[in-house]
């Protein structure tokens, strides 16, 4: 059934624990040994320059939920506020994005399951695509199941990286993080760029908001707590990493000699013994599949928001009688996340994950400016972010300059995106809708005042 709403199911901490969910994962257990190998020891600092590179859209997005609590998130308030084209362009943006994330996290979960078992590369491709598979029927059978699931989880591997954490100040000295600063902090940039994918989950509740209780209260609360718990967390793991691990190790331990994409079990037997590896091998595995959940969970809402604009076909829009999630939004991420598993390798993945993110995460600052200024009293959020408009300001530029760090391949691919994405509008969305934005009111009304206007005298 097109149209049908969905259900109001989630607390403050499952939508918590969705957030987070989708940041713990590649975050603390593959990138830190990618990000030390550009900036070193002020890889640490590259972690906390990405969150409060992200806090600006954290905010602005937080506020634009309370006035939108509608499924669609990202799309749904760039669409709102800058119109229907760059509605399509973050909408499709943000849903490659996120399941670029999610693919990601499933293929660097193979490297933990190596640890486990000796098996082939090809079956961790396999092993893979069966939890790919897992997770899509999972989120097909109910949004309120897989909010609880994924609470557990997330609980769960708090508690794995809290012990991890702990243990770790024990055992390391601080001798091993001299000279922090080598002469080269330009790398922190780059770094800060590359990590930036960690923190993408932070605003994806935003697209769920629909089944989200009393959503005035618990998104704002949910995004800017989870970021800053996020924070905390990535910066004394990424610390206790480094101070555990061979440097050498982090460097050349991966394939081939690159950096290591294990790096939380390169130190591990050091704490627990033994049965170190296994222990964070299993916490790996089990969180890396919940990033992938929440990654389904949230991306899966572009399409259905789109499709309920008339941007792609209804099909998208239809809601499972029997499960009351949107199926057919789910089933089309799940088949281009299986894809993803398949064809592309997982260090690109990363790349273009945090490429997207970038772009989107910048647009969406100058979504708020939009709305601010248009002045439409429809618009009446619950929480208003404070800071404006310089916080919005300073989030744009500091996004458009990490997105500049990025390399070639992801920028071919962020403007491949957004090619890809306006002539989908062109061809199929523009013929269907004559929405204009927030932003077209702000244009009627100079046209206004430039027609209420004195004429001015001439020679």
């Amino acid at each position: 059934m097109v149209g049908q709403d969905l259900d109001r199911s989630l607390g403050l901490y499952p939508v918590m624990m969705i957030s987070m969910g989708a940041m713990i994962g590649s975050g603390i257990f593959v990138l830190p040994a990618l990000g030390y190998k550009k900036a070193g020891l002020t890889v640490i600092l590259a972690y906390l320059l990405a969150a409060i590179v992200v806090l600006p859209a954290a905010l602005s997005k937080a506020e634009m939920a309370t006035a939108m609590p509608e499924s669609g998130g990202t799309y749904l308030y760039i669409d709102r506020a800058l119109g229907p084209l760059f509605g399509t362009i973050a909408g499709i943006g943000a849903w490659f994005s996120l399941t670029f994330k999610s693919s990601f996290a499933l293929v660097g979960l193979g490297a933990y399951l190596l640890l486990l078992i000796p098996i082939s590369q090809g079956t961790i491709t396999f092993v893979a695509l069966g939890l790919g598979t897992l997770v899509v029927g999972l989120n097909v059978s109910g949004t309120k199941l897989s909010g609880q699931i994924q609470a557990v989880i997330v609980s769960i591997v708090l508690v794995g990286l809290f012990a991890y954490t702990l243990d770790a100040t024990r055992t390391i000295e601080t001798g091993q993080f001299t000279p922090f600063f080598t002469g080269e902090e330009i790398d922190i940039v780059t770094a800060a760029a590359f990590v930036f994918v960690s923190y993408a989950g932070v605003t994806k509740i935003a697209s769920i908001a629909e089944e989200v209780k009393n959503p005035g209260r618990n998104l704002p609360r949910a995004m800017i707590g989870s970021l800053v718990v996020m924070a905390v967390i990535y910066i004394a793991v990424v610390g206790a990493v480094i101070g555990l691990s061979d440097p050498e190790t982090l460097t050349h331990g991966g394939p081939e000699g690159t950096a290591s994409l294990t790096p939380m079990a390169d130190g591990a037997e050091a704490l627990f013994g033994g049965f170190g590896v296994a222990i964070v091998s299993i916490l790996a595995i089990v969180a890396l599949t919940s990033m992938g959940n929440a990654g389904v969970m949230s991306s899966s809402r572009f399409p259905l928001a789109m499709s309920r604009d008339d941007l792609l076909p209804p099909v998208l829009g239809r809601i499972d009688d029997r499960f009351t999630t949107p199926r057919n939004s789910i089933l089309l991420t799940g088949v281009v996340l299986l894809g993803l598993i398949v064809f592309v390798p997982v260090i690109e993945l990363a790349k273009l994950a945090s490429a997207f993110q970038i772009l989107v995460f910048s647009i969406i600052n100058l979504a708020l400016i939009a709305f601010r200024e248009a002045g439409d009293s429809s618009y009446d959020p619950e929480f208003v972010a404070p800071g404006y408009p310089y916080v919005q300001i300073f989030g744009f530029l500091a996004g458009v300059g990490l997105l500049t760090q990025m390399g070639t391949v992801p920028m071919v691919g962020a403007v491949g995106i957004i090619t890809g994405s306006a002539a989908i509008y062109l061809l199929y969305g523009r013929p269907r809708t004559d929405r204009t934005g927030a932003i077209g009111t702000i244009r009627s009304r100079g046209d206004e005042r430039a027609e209420d206007a004195p004429p001015t005298e001439t020679d």
